[in-house]
């Protein structure tokens, strides 16, 4: 149809979105809003579809923004975040893994979202191919894509405990010429945790082939078998992101950060001062004030963990027993492939039958994850005896 101003002449079509901008949704925002309709309309959902916790921001960070409000002027702060919450996140890797990181090597940042995106910028250039697990959280993938950079998809499976392996790694290195590789642990969608050895020998194939390693530890704290092992461990020349949205249930608040290696300080300070000013004064007040509150966090953690074993002994009931092995984080990667080949038509299905969100396996898997869904359970334990008792009762896994 053709397009006139207001004097008739002719106006030229107009003109479309960027090519970069040309990237997937994320369907669990997506499940998160037709959820959220149900809700308005009056309906009782269980959520499990978003990777958030059930609680609040701990009491220190309430109590600190409440002090601060009265008597801060919450302006602008540094570039890499407030000196003293640098500092206590120091803290943080002495207690959690007895290392020494310089508070100058931490950059503050607007949730690990906006780590991940001054990461990228910083390290690879537009065409650099990057190495991904899979499944993996897709954000990895869509935020590379926007940047002008490729992913490279390193398929894992149960035999590999979801996890690549150094070897692969190398192969993929040597064929794809990668220029970084990134791995979560625990992982999203599968709450895997990388053995410490493996990581050790995988960031040994990176040091020797000249390859970026990114180690995404946003679920660090969230573990229930054994302890998660930091990259820096085994090197100061990685790239780290975190985060205070799990552990510290402040999803909401938008804050993370990132431990770089030292001559990438000023880069990434450079990055953040064009694109963010500065992270959310308030949301740093908050986090410096979650530290005064690790009980109550590990109280937290303690109702992943009921949740946690009460899924895992229920489900099977429903016909739902193979299961990633849980070792961390608050989610199940559940394969449903006896009950469907279109995880997300079984999950649309499973939200208006059953009242349960879940978030279907295409989001983390283009190909494989159709026949799995992700369930999270960082929820009250007893909306995830309510959830466990709906599946066990609904129709469409009665075969």
């Amino acid at each position: 149809m053709t397009r006139t101003d207001d004097i008739g002449q002719t106006l030229p079509p107009p003109r479309p979105a960027s090519l970069r901008s040309d990237i997937a949704s994320f369907i669990v925002m997506d499940v998160m809003r037709a959820a959220a309709a149900k809700e308005a309309a009056g309906e009782r959902v269980i959520h499990m579809e978003v990777g958030q916790p059930g609680t609040p921001a701990p009491a220190g960070a309430l109590d600190a923004v409440a002090r601060a409000m009265s008597t801060e002027t919450l302006g602008y702060t540094l570039a890499l975040g407030m000196p003293a919450l640098r500092q206590r996140i120091a803290q943080l890797y002495r207690d959690w893994h007895g290392l020494e990181v310089s508070p100058d090597r931490i950059a503050i940042t607007n949730g690990s979202s906006a780590a991940f995106v001054l990461s990228f910028l910083a390290l690879f250039d537009a065409g650099n191919r990057v190495g991904l697990p899979s499944p993996g959280y897709p954000c990895y993938r869509q935020i590379l894509a926007a940047l002008g950079q490729q992913s490279v998809i390193l398929e894992t499976s149960e035999s590999s405990r979801w996890m690549p392996t150094a070897s692969q790694v190398d192969e993929a290195i040597s064929r794809q010429s990668l220029s970084g590789l990134l791995i979560a642990s625990p992982s999203n969608p599968t709450g895997t945790v990388i053995e410490p050895q493996r990581l050790s020998d995988i960031i040994d194939v990176c040091r020797r082939r000249g390859t970026w390693f990114i180690s995404d530890e946003i679920y660090h704290g969230l573990t229930y078998e054994r302890p998660g092992e930091t990259a820096l461990r085994y090197s100061d020349d990685v790239v780290v992101i975190n985060s205070f949205s799990k552990y510290f249930s402040m999803t909401g608040w938008r804050v993370g950060w990132m431990v770089v290696p030292d001559r990438l300080v000023r880069t990434v300070e450079r990055l953040a001062q064009h694109f963010y000013i500065s992270p959310p004064a308030v949301a740093q007040v908050a986090a410096l004030g979650a530290f005064e509150s690790m009980a109550e966090l590990e109280a937290n953690k303690q109702v992943y963990a009921a949740n946690r074993s009460l899924l895992l002994k229920e489900l099977p009931k429903a016909g739902l027993d193979r299961i990633a092995p849980p070792d961390g984080a608050f989610y199940l990667y559940v394969d449903v492939s006896r009950f469907t080949d279109d995880s997300l038509t079984f999950v649309k299905h499973m939200l208006d039958e059953t009242g349960i969100a879940a978030t279907p396996g295409a989001d983390f898997d283009d190909e494989r994850g159709r026949h799995y869904m992700r369930l999270c359970y960082a929820g009250t334990t007893e909306d995830m005896a309510e959830a466990a008792r709906r599946l066990q009762s609904w129709k469409r896994l009665r075969v």
